[in-house]
């Protein structure tokens, strides 16, 4: 029985597109069969394994809706067992289109509940917003993870995410648990990265993962070619973060 992970911050440029990524790549290299779904509108890792947006005609969007069934929106990607169901720009009218439905919030988690038993891991991207589209991925979603950047309003907006996620645990998924605070940007030669560190883990201490993701080039130039860290450049400092994330990730969930 697979385990689906939403990986969620509603800040942007915190890392979610780039963690979602190669953490799902990272898994599928340590052979663990995993499904990535893009469920934000910008649709940066459906482009980031090497997949035309333009050319997506079946997709979350759809899954969501349920005018397609999630399996029929599976598409392979060049990373070792890893699939995707792509998002595509429509997606951005899904809010509104959902607004008037019934059991609006659970329209993610009704499409893909059978696809547990094909994957080991299910990670959602989601949108920088907590809007339905977030909702969805964190009542459909076991666990979530949350990327945190080691810059200066890193923990602006977390007490937000927070209190989102104890209302949907309430309301509409008391399973879900936070899987770990992810600190991802981080530059060891800046006391300022230091200091968010410390903060984090003195405020979070047992919630944070072991693996810190530090900056590195490659992990910004790998989705201009399509490629995971993993599959751009295996040896560098972001794949060998992500591996270990990944590891970190396999010990928690035995």
């Amino acid at each position: 029985m697979g385990k689906i992970i939403a990986i969620a911050n509603q800040k942007g440029g915190v890392g979610k597109t780039t963690t979602s990524v190669n953490l799902a790549a990272s898994l599928g290299v340590l052979e663990k069969k995993v499904l990535l779904i893009d469920a934000d509108p910008q649709a940066n890792a459906t482009s980031g394994l090497g997949i035309n947006v333009e050319k997506v005609e079946l997709g979350s969007y759809q899954v969501i809706e349920h005018t397609a069934v999630a399996k029929d929106a599976i598409v392979a990607t060049s990373s070792p067992n890893v699939d995707i169901i792509p998002a595509h720009i429509d997606l951005v009218a899904i809010e509104i289109e959902l607004v008037d439905m019934p059991s609006r919030e659970s329209m993610l988690k009704s499409a893909i509940g059978s696809l547990k038993e094909e994957y080991d891991y299910i990670i959602i991207d989601c949108a920088p917003s907590l809007g339905l589209l977030t909702l969805n991925a964190l009542t459909a979603s076991d666990a979530v993870i949350i990327p945190i950047q080691c810059e200066y309003f890193a923990l602006e907006g977390l007490g937000k995410l927070l209190n989102t996620i104890k209302s949907v645990q309430k309301i509409h998924n008391s399973d879900l648990d936070i899987e770990g605070l992810l600190l991802t940007m981080y530059d060891s030669r800046l006391r300022l990265s230091n200091q968010v560190v410390d903060e984090v883990k003195k405020h979070f201490t047992e919630m944070v993962f072991t693996t810190i993701i530090h900056r590195n080039v490659r992990l910004g130039e790998a989705p201009s070619f399509g490629e995971s860290i993993i599959g751009y450049d295996a040896s560098s400092t972001g794949a060998n973060n992500y591996l270990s994330l990944a590891q970190e990730l396999i010990e928690k969930n035995k």
